[in-house]
């Protein structure tokens, strides 16, 4: 239960809150059983034994009728109030993970598989269900109800009561004993379930490669093995399922049986009257149907509860964060005012430190760097260097674990990063092409775009003549991943987005790297274009990408080890000659 309000969201109804209603029904439906249990026992004792005339009994036989009409009432309402609980948490928690995963940002989302993450918001918030609308509520009243059942039967036949009393522990002894060994086999039945949709997902995704490289035979078997195993790991759960189901069955009927048995000994001898014997024994399986109703709804919330741990991982994952200003304990800072948005900023990365695996690999380190406003600055070095993080940390993608990252002198971490970002466009070098139409993909960074923009915008991306060639322009889909794209137009498209942006600041990962030469001389030229009168950190990897910028920064190990212009920097000491030389293919 605790680990449900984690996941909850601050604004939601409190989950002990939401309970109240279901669990108050249900335990008025037991007050209903004893009063219908007392009822019917005045009933059978009068008609049967003579003790009143059957026409005096019809008030009593009408209350009965109306009690168990208000005790199926009862139930019903329980079981709507504890679906609707169930479908309003499900909702909330399944809102919180989405907003989640976003903010956590492609850091997070890079380490995690995506059809394990699709089958943790869709199979496992579904899970929830049984276990917020059956088995919450079922372990309140599983003690409210015999409570309430003992009570009576305390008030009716001491000795049946002291009978029920020492029977009752067994019960939930049982079903910790046989929910103890289930709850195993299903933490392994959702992880191998998980696996599985990962692997799915990852098949379908990659299934060009599988079919250019001959492997679909072998990874279709691969995907039987795990459902293979999935499916013995359920049948294995139900097993247990069935086995507890049968044991709480089998002390349910042992105690009324025995209860039942002392009581008509008693009879026999006449220690006890009819009515109070009656009352007993109508009421010695209810004492024990709560108990029962757990133990099945044990095993049916089981596999919400292996979800929610999961889900609770998601939420409490470290990510991306709006602000040092809103952390626990940090002081409120004062309001801070950038520079109007027409102007570009001068940004500064001072004795920065990043880190990967939990500190293990540094992948910047005493990282010092200043882009002058306005500027363009290339920022060049092998692979791994730390150029990708630097222009993560730029984008909000990452925080520095030590050092500071300056715009105009503010500290980029005092601004939200949904502030910053509309100050920021990108262009990666793998970009991302949702499904959906071509406009809707080149409105990302600017929705309310007009038609003259969107046509200038694919005028300077060189995309107006593949525009005229779709069969319904703009409005084309472009696909699952963009599919219907090459690498080059897909480079393209996301230019076009970033001209329509016209943000003050530009963060360019090679935009050059998936185009043939006639394009990139276009492209290149429509590149500088767009950097005119903007701060621009362009990671490069190509020679004619690098002769754009006004400025050269040599990366490696983490730390800038030379900056300057590109023509300051061919020197023979410079490590830059033997960078362009690798360019061109020279030894």
């Amino acid at each position: 239960m605790r680990t449900l309000a984690r996941l909850a969201s601050p604004g939601a109804r409190s989950l002990e809150r939401g309970l109240a209603p279901a669990v108050a029904s249900g335990a008025l439906a037991g007050i209903a059983v004893v009063v219908q249990a007392g009822l019917l026992s005045q009933v059978v004792d009068a008609a049967f034994l003579g003790r009143a005339p059957l026409g005096s009994l019809t008030p009593i036989l009408l209350a009965l009728g109306a009690v168990a009409i208000l005790r199926a009432g009862l139930v019903w309402l329980q079981e709507v109030l504890a679906q609707r609980l169930s479908g309003r948490l499900r909702l909330d928690v399944r809102d919180r993970l989405v907003r989640r995963l976003l903010a956590l940002g492609p850091r997070f989302a890079s380490g995690e598989r995506t059809g394990e993450i699709a089958n943790t918001l869709l199979g496992g918030v579904e899970s929830l269900d049984a276990y917020l609308a059956q088995y919450l509520p079922q372990v309140v009243l599983a003690g409210i109800v015999p409570a309430l059942v003992l009570a009576a039967v305390l008030w009716s036949d001491p000795l049946s009561a002291l009978v029920l009393l020492l029977t009752f522990p067994l019960v939930p002894l049982f079903v910790w004993l046989i929910g103890s060994a289930a709850e195993a086999r299903t933490r392994r039945q959702w992880v191998t379930l998980s696996r599985l949709a990962a692997r799915f997902q990852d098949a379908l995704s990659g299934l060009a490669t599988l079919r250019a490289f001959g492997r679909v035979d072998d990874e279709a078997d691969a995907l039987e093995q795990g459902n293979e195993r999935h499916r013995a790991l359920t049948m294995e759960v139900l097993r247990l399922a069935f086995v507890s189901a049968l044991v709480l069955e089998a002390l349910a009927m042992l105690g009324t049986a025995v209860v039942a048995v002392e009581v008509g000994l008693r009879l026999l001898y006449a220690r006890i009257e009819f009515r109070e014997a009656l009352f007993v024994l109508v009421l010695a399986p209810e004492f024990y149907r709560p108990l029962r109703a757990l133990g099945a709804a044990f095993h049916a919330g089981m596999a919400g509860r292996e979800a929610a741990a999961r889900m609770a991982e998601i939420v409490e994952a470290e990510g991306e964060l709006a602000a040092p200003a809103v952390l626990a304990g940090a002081p409120v800072a004062a309001p801070v005012v950038l520079p109007p948005a027409s102007r570009p900023p001068r940004l500064r990365f001072e004795s920065v430190r990043v880190s990967y695996d939990a500190g293990r690999t540094r992948a910047l380190d005493d990282f010092t760097l200043e882009v002058p406003a306005g500027g363009t600055l290339a920022l060049v070095g092998p692979t791994g260097a730390g150029k990708t993080t630097a222009a993560h940390l730029l984008l909000r993608f990452l925080e520095p674990d030590a050092g500071r990252v300056l715009v105009d002198d503010i500290p980029l971490a005092s601004l939200t990063p949904e502030e910053w970002r509309r100050r920021v466009a990108w262009v990666p070098q793998h970009p991302r092409l949702f499904h959906g139409t071509l406009r809707e993909n080149l409105l990302l960074g600017q929705p309310e775009a007009s038609e003259v923009a969107i046509g200038r915008a694919l005028e300077l991306a060189h995309l107006e003549e593949l525009v005229r060639e779709l069969p319904r322009g703009l409005e084309t889909p472009v696909g699952e991943g963009g599919e219907r794209f090459s690498g080059g137009e897909a480079q393209r498209v996301a230019l076009a987005r970033a001209f329509l942006k016209d943000a003050p600041v530009l963060v360019l990962d090679e935009p050059t790297a998936q185009l043939d030469l006639a394009t990139e001389a276009r492209v290149v030229e429509a590149v500088e274009r767009l950097c005119r009168g903007k701060t621009v950190l362009l990671v490069a990897h190509r020679l004619t990408t690098v002769a754009a910028a006004a400025r050269v920064a040599l990366v490696s190990h983490g730390r800038v080890i030379e900056e300057g212009a590109p023509a300051s920097l061919a020197t023979s000491g410079s490590v830059y000659p033997r960078l362009v030389a690798a360019w061109r293919g020279k030894p």
